[in-house]
C-alpha cells in the first residue's frame, strides 16, 4: 500500500532543508556569497513589518553581474524546495527585487544603491544589522 502525501506549493519536490525563513535565509546568504555579491547586508524584520522576516541587500559590479546573481539565486531557491519566486527590474538589472516570500533580496548596481539607500530606511536604528 502507497502512503498519500498532502499536496503543497511544492508538490512533486521534496525540499532539501526543512521550511524555515532562517532556513531560507541561509540559502540567500550562500547564494550571494557563492556569486561574490559586495556589501551584504541582512536586515531582521521578523515583529517590525508583516513584509517579510528578513530582507537582504547587496550589490553587483556591474548590470551583468546583478542579472545573473539574481537568476541563480531564483534558481537556488527553487531547486532547495522553497518554491518559486518573483523577480522586478530583471531586464535593466540597476535594481532587481526577488521576492521569496520570507526572504526579500534587493540586489543593486552601487550607484543605485546608494541613490536609495534601504538601509537606512529599513534599519529601524538597530545595531544589528550586518
Amino acid at each position: 500500500m502507497t502512503s498519500v502525501q498532502p499536496l503543497s506549493a511544492n508538490a512533486g519536490t521534496a525540499p532539501k532543508t526543512p521550511y524555515t525563513p532562517a532556513a531560507l535565509h541561509d540559502l540567500v546568504l550562500k547564494s550571494l556569497d557563492d556569486d561574490q555579491a559586495q556589501e551584504v547586508v541582512s536586515i531582521p524584520l521578523e515583529g517590525k513589518s508583516s513584509v517579510a522576516d528578513y530582507m537582504v541587500i547587496a550589490s553587483g559590479r556591474s548590470t551583468r553581474q546583478v542579472a545573473a546573481m539574481a537568476q541563480k539565486l531564483a534558481e537556488r531557491i527553487k531547486h532547495g524546495g522553497f518554491g518559486h519566486v518573483r523577480i522586478e527590474g530583471l531586464p535593466a538589472a540597476d535594481w532587481v527585487l526577488i521576492d521569496a516570500g520570507d526572504v526579500v533580496v534587493h540586489l543593486f548596481r552601487p550607484e543605485v544603491r546608494t541613490f536609495y539607500n534601504l538601509e537606512r530606511m529599513w534599519a529601524f536604528g538597530d545595531a544589528g544589522a550586518a
